[in-house]
């Protein structure tokens, strides 16, 4: 597994014609993973609202006028009922997500720590993303259970602080090693669509295949618009670029579970097809991640039964 590819190089790969390197990726694909198996994830969102962070894509942020209403971290008698019907829904893997800049310390976190327990214990895989944690919540974590934490990098070092003003890239990679050392695996991705450059896409790719080692999960998002953000009035994605970048994550970083995640409410059956074909072999069900819409669960089903596709029991 090459950790040391150059910008260059991820460019070569990335200009590809877009069937020679879907062809590259589906041959990566199957040579790492099991053909024809989707691994089905959920997320739900266990504390809603009031981010103080200035995420100019984020409709949690109590900066922007969303109508996202602020909700209290819920328990774990109200999370367990979610993750068993999630498990009942065909998904292996749990993820709960929190709006803070910082996981807190006491009585909430040990809140968390139940859940992830309580998940656990379901034999399902537990993923969280709290914000940014300190070498001693991330020890917390894994030793109740977690078995991922997501904490995305967004874009390239270079457009983050067009997005971010609260926080530096560096804190993102910081709360990432943190969360390597604790023994816990990374999950981390990015978003596109933000009005980022192509530079920006590669960019975004070489910091995470450069990562030592690779994240074991790695989420690529389509901007979803929402109302009161600055990003409102961004233009439309053209899906291409979610399957081209799709496929260049999958060559580079051949082991990880690459996940289509946010945005496939507003790409077509055809779209979403050329993604599993560049290599992406997980997705995430229920009507809602976080805040924002997602195909309802019946809608995966058909899709993924006339693509001759199966869910994944656990990954392999």
């Amino acid at each position: 597994m090459r950790t040391d590819w150059t910008r260059q190089e991820i460019a070569a790969i990335y200009h590809q014609p877009l069937l020679d390197l879907l062809v590259q990726a589906q041959e990566v694909h199957r040579k790492f993973h099991p053909a024809n198996e989707v691994q089905m994830c959920r997320l739900l969102s266990i504390k809603t609202g009031g981010c103080p962070e200035d995420c100019a894509y984020c409709p949690q942020s109590a900066r922007y006028p969303t109508g996202v209403e602020r909700g209290p971290l819920m328990n774990c008698e109200e999370i367990l009922p979610a993750a068993r019907r999630a498990k009942a829904d065909g998904a292996t893997r749990f993820c709960m997500g929190a709006a803070w800049r910082q996981a807190p310390q006491g009585r909430e976190f040990d809140s968390v720590l139940e859940s992830v327990r309580a998940v656990a214990a379901l034999g399902m895989e537990v993923c969280c993303t709290l914000g940014m944690l300190t070498e001693s919540q991330a020890a917390q974590l894994k030793n109740a259970g977690l078995t991922a934490y997501n904490h995305n990098l967004d874009s390239s070092p270079e457009f983050y602080t067009n997005i971010i003003s609260t926080r530096v890239y560096e804190e993102r990679l910081d709360t990432i090693a943190a969360v390597r050392r604790a023994g816990i695996t990374v999950c981390c991705g990015g978003i596109l669509g933000m009005g980022e450059s192509e530079g920006d896409r590669i960019g975004l790719l070489h910091q995470l295949a450069t990562l030592r080692p690779h994240p074991e999960s790695v989420p690529i998002n389509m901007l979803v618009r929402a109302e009161g953000t600055p990003l409102a009035a961004e233009p439309d994605l053209d899906p291409f670029i979610m399957v081209r970048t799709i496929a260049c994550a999958r060559i580079l970083m051949p082991r990880s579970m690459v996940r289509l995640a946010a945005g496939r409410k507003q790409m077509s059956r055809e779209a979403i097809l050329l993604c599993f074909l560049a290599g992406a072999n997980s997705i995430f069900t229920g009507e809602r991640l976080l805040t924002t819409p997602n195909p309802a669960p019946d809608e995966d089903a058909a899709l993924l039964q006339d693509l001759g596709l199966k869910p994944m029991q656990l990954p392999h």
